[in-house]
């Protein structure tokens, strides 16, 4: 199996769960794999997370400058 997750209690106010509920559904995601997304990406973009994808590779634009 995959990492074990750790399970906490979360309390959210009823309407914004109802809008995380329909975002996860036009997502196609749980509300709880939607909210994790979303943590995961707000880390990510702070820079507070390690990278899950390796870099991308450079450009060939990239080349023309290292010459």
């Amino acid at each position: 199996m995959g990492k074990e997750k750790k399970a906490f209690a979360l309390r959210l106010d009823p309407e914004l769960h109802r809008a995380l509920e329909l975002w996860a559904a036009d997502e196609f995601r749980s509300v709880n794999g939607h909210i994790e997304f979303l943590l995961r990406e707000a880390l990510g973009k702070a820079g507070r997370l390690k990278a899950v994808r390796p870099p991308m590779p450079p450009s060939d634009s990239d080349d023309e400058h290292q010459a």
